[in-house]
C-alpha cells in the first residue's frame, strides 16, 4: 500500500508518515516495480500502534521504546502517565478555578483584573499577613469573589486570619450560605466548624435556619457554637445543646452566659434550671460537671434554680456545695 493510500486510511497525513520515517519509528521495507515505498500489513498495524499510544499522551520516543524495546515495563509506564496527567488537570482545575473567580468579579478592566488576581493571590500566600489583608481589602477595593472568600474561610487555620475571612464572607450575606451549607456537610470536622462559626456571623433568617439545622449535628464542635450563636438571637430551642457545652467542658462559660441571657421570662427560667438539674451527674467523673452545671445556675433566676441551689447545698462534693451556698447567699442579698 503506497504512502497516500496509507494516509487515507489510517488518518496519519502523509507528511507525519514521512516524519515517522525519517526518525526511525516505521521502516516500509517494500518496494514498488517504480520505486516507491510499499507498506505491508506489518507496517500499517505498527502505525495504528503508534497512534494509540500517542493517544495515552506518549512522546515520540516513549513510542518508539515501547514498542522495541524487549525490557520495556507498560505498568511502571502506565503510572508515570497517571501520575503526570492527575498533575495537570489539578493544574488546569486550579487555573479554571481562578478564572471563574475572576469572572464572578465582573471585573470592568483591566486594572480590577489585575487587582483581583493580585488579592487572590494574597489569600493563597503562606503569609497570615498578606491573607488577613486580603481578606480585609476585599470589602474595601474590588470585592474578591465570594466563592472564594468561603473557599479560604473552611480552610483557614490562623485564628487573626479567620476572624477576617468570617467578616468578609459576612458582607456577602445570603451569597454565602449555599456555600457555607455544603462546609457544614464535610467529612472533615475542622471544615464543618469553621462552617458554623462563619454562618454565625452572617444576620438573616437564611443563616438562622442553617444554625437551627447545624443543632442537630452529632459534632459537638458544631452544635455548640450554632448554639451560642442562636442563644445571643433569644432562640430557646438552643437550650439543650447549650447545656450540652456545659457539660462537655467546651465554652461552658459562654454557654452559660447565654443560658442567663435566655432566662429572660419565669417560665423558661424554671425550665432551663430544671434541665439543668436533670443532667447534674453522678459517680467518680461526676464533680466537674457538677460543678460547671452549679455555676450554671447560679445566673439563672427564679424559684426552680433556687431550689436547685438550697439541694446542692447539701451535695457530697464540697466544691459543689460552697459554691451553691455562696451562690445563694448573693441571690438573697439582691
Amino acid at each position: 500500500m503506497l504512502i497516500g493510500e496509507v494516509a487515507r486510511r489510517s488518518g496519519v497525513s502523509a507528511r507525519m508518515l514521512r516524519h515517522y520515517e525519517s526518525i526511525g519509528l516505521v521502516r516500509p521495507t517494500e518496494r514498488t516495480g517504480s520505486g516507491y515505498r510499499e507498506y505491508s500489513g506489518e507496517d500499517i498495524r505498527r502505525i495504528f500502534h503508534i497512534e494509540s499510544l500517542r493517544s495515552l499522551g506518549l512522546s515520540l520516543r516513549e513510542v518508539a521504546r515501547a514498542l522495541d524495546d524487549p525490557d520495556f515495563e507498560a505498568t511502571a509506564l502506565v503510572a508515570d502517565l497517571i501520575r503526570s496527567t492527575q498533575e495537570r488537570i489539578a493544574t488546569e482545575t486550579a487555573l479554571l478555578g481562578r478564572l471563574r473567580r475572576i469572572g464572578a468579579a465582573e471585573p470592568t478592566g483591566w486594572e480590577e483584573v489585575l487587582h483581583t488576581i493580585a488579592l487572590l493571590h494574597a489569600l493563597g500566600s503562606e503569609s497570615p499577613g498578606k491573607r488577613q489583608r486580603a481578606a480585609l481589602a476585599s470589602a474595601d477595593t474590588t470585592p474578591l469573589p465570594v466563592e472564594a472568600l468561603v473557599e479560604a474561610a473552611l480552610g483557614e487555620t490562623d485564628p487573626n486570619v479567620a476572624g477576617a475571612l468570617r467578616w468578609a464572607v459576612a458582607q456577602s450575606g445570603d451569597d454565602a450560605l449555599d456555600l457555607l451549607a455544603r462546609g457544614l456537610a464535610s467529612p472533615v470536622a475542622e471544615v464543618r466548624e469553621r462552617a458554623v462559626r462563619t454562618i454565625a456571623e452572617i444576620p438573616g433568617e437564611g443563616a438562622t435556619a442553617l444554625l437551627r439545622t447545624a443543632l442537630t449535628s452529632p459534632d459537638g464542635r458544631v452544635r455548640g457554637p450554632a448554639a451560642l450563636a442562636l442563644g445571643a438571637q433569644g432562640a430557646a430551642d438552643a437550650v439543650p445543646a447549650l447545656i450540652d457545652a456545659i457539660v462537655e467542658g467546651t465554652n461552658d462559660v459562654e454557654a452559660a452566659d447565654a443560658l442567663s441571657a435566655l432566662a429572660n421570662s419565669p417560665a423558661l427560667a424554671d425550665r432551663i434550671a430544671g434541665e439543668l438539674v436533670a443532667r447534674l451527674p453522678h459517680g467518680p467523673a461526676a464533680p466537674p460537671v457538677r460543678r460547671r452545671l452549679t455555676q450554671a445556675l447560679a445566673d439563672i433566676p427564679g424559684t426552680g434554680a433556687t431550689r436547685a441551689l438550697t439541694d446542692l447545698t447539701q451535695d457530697e462534693d464540697r466544691g459543689v456545695a460552697l459554691t451553691a451556698a455562696y451562690v445563694l447567699t448573693l441571690r438573697d442579698a439582691r
